[in-house]
């Protein structure tokens, strides 16, 4: 049970800058913030209180001093500022309308900044996550598992990230679907830079932009795995479509397990260190997923629109079967499969442009159709 479980009427004008001026304090985490709202029963007596009381609950003596800072009552003050805007809001962990799953985590953001949409928080999510430094073929099969996963009535939940993070988000849009990007920085600094397009785009087409974080936070390293809890938490699975061992991916993968979501893991070639992270999670108990109705047979009863009509599958050819077992180079191809290389070349040729196959520094990579 989440300890941020109990729902209470919308907070004052006066408690919500309160509990503004108190979330920019640079030390004071989810579990910190609730324990002062616990002792002293609302964000305004809190910040009233004397400092003893704050040292009495194991606060730091630095936290309690930077309350009444002139730079904590500006930031505040901002915030506010920004709240005025139509399309931003903050959610209160405590309120009605903050999104149910997530409320569920021992450390639930006290407060949730959105730009965009805040209904689609309680819509059924999947999240989808990967390498930063995705293949061509992973971000091929990232934008067509979302294309299809976003058709299908399912909110498409990522980090906007680069790669495969990106790749989501875009095919989500693509089919006029919902798309949620969770941030590791404040709303008003964008990053990465190259998304900025991209997430202005969210917010065009119905989407939303969410972080935890004061609306200026810069990008941290530390604040990357907490935003990663918040993308497993927020969603009933996490796919993840290409990850090496060391992928921030695997931390959103384990997160999502630690709080009894499903985890789906897409396999790839033995020979790709981009398929390794996903093979050990297969390894570790993920749903291996080799088409998009493995994921919809598990969480077929929470879709909100139509499953999408699979497409037929066409017929197989020996180079994308030897093409799925391993990438190869063009002459490799013709070695394995005893065919002319000229007759290989134009084979390729009609497989890539049926979107089936790929090539990349050389060597050809398999396009399983999501």
């Amino acid at each position: 049970m989440s300890q941020y479980s109990s729902k209470t009427a919308a907070p004052s004008p006066a408690e919500i800058e309160a509990r503004i001026r108190l979330h920019c304090l640079p030390e004071l985490g989810p579990r910190r913030f609730k324990k002062l709202i616990d002792a002293f029963d609302s964000a305004s007596s809190a910040l009233s209180a004397p400092a003893s009381a704050w040292r009495s609950l194991g606060l730091p003596t630095a936290c309690s001093d930077a309350r009444r800072s002139h730079e904590v009552r500006e930031q505040a003050n901002g915030t506010l500022r920004w709240l005025e805007a139509p399309e931003n809001q903050v959610l209160m962990w405590d309120s009605h309308d903050y999104p149910a799953l997530l409320a569920e985590l021992g450390d639930a953001p006290p407060l949730l900044f959105i730009r965009g949409d805040a209904t689609l928080l309680e819509r059924p999510q999947l999240a989808m996550v990967g390498s930063r430094r995705a293949s061509k073929p992973g971000l091929d099969t990232a934008h067509n598992f979302a294309k299809h996963l976003a058709a299908g009535g399912f909110v498409i939940t990522s980090g906007l990230a680069l790669g495969i993070d990106g790749a989501a988000h875009q095919g989500a849009l693509d089919v006029q679907g919902k798309t949620v990007a969770v941030l590791g920085t404040g709303l008003q600094h964008m990053y990465p830079a190259r998304h900025r397009p991209l997430a202005a785009d969210i917010i065009a087409k119905g989407g939303a932009l969410v972080s935890e974080l004061p609306l200026s936070s810069p990008p941290h390293a530390s604040n990357f795995p907490r935003r990663n809890r918040i993308i497993s938490g927020l969603s009933l699975g996490v796919l993840v479509v290409e990850a090496s061992p060391s992928s921030g991916s695997l931390i959103t993968a384990r997160l999502a397990a630690e709080q009894g979501r499903e985890v789906y893991a897409i396999p790839g070639s033995i020979h790709h260190p981009g398929a390794r992270g996903c093979h050990q999670l297969i390894r570790e108990g993920a749903t291996l997923v080799e088409s998009i109705e493995h994921i919809l047979e598990a969480l077929r009863g929470w879709q909100h629109g139509p499953a999408t009509v699979e497409p037929p599958t066409p017929a197989s050819h020996p180079l994308f079967e030897l093409l799925l077992a391993a990438p190869q180079s063009s002459e490799a191809l013709a070695l394995s499969s005893g065919l002319p290389l000229s007759e290989v070349l134009a084979a390729l040729t009609e497989l890539e442009l049926d979107g089936r196959v790929s090539c990349e520094a050389g060597r050809w990579y398999a396009c399983p159709r999501s």
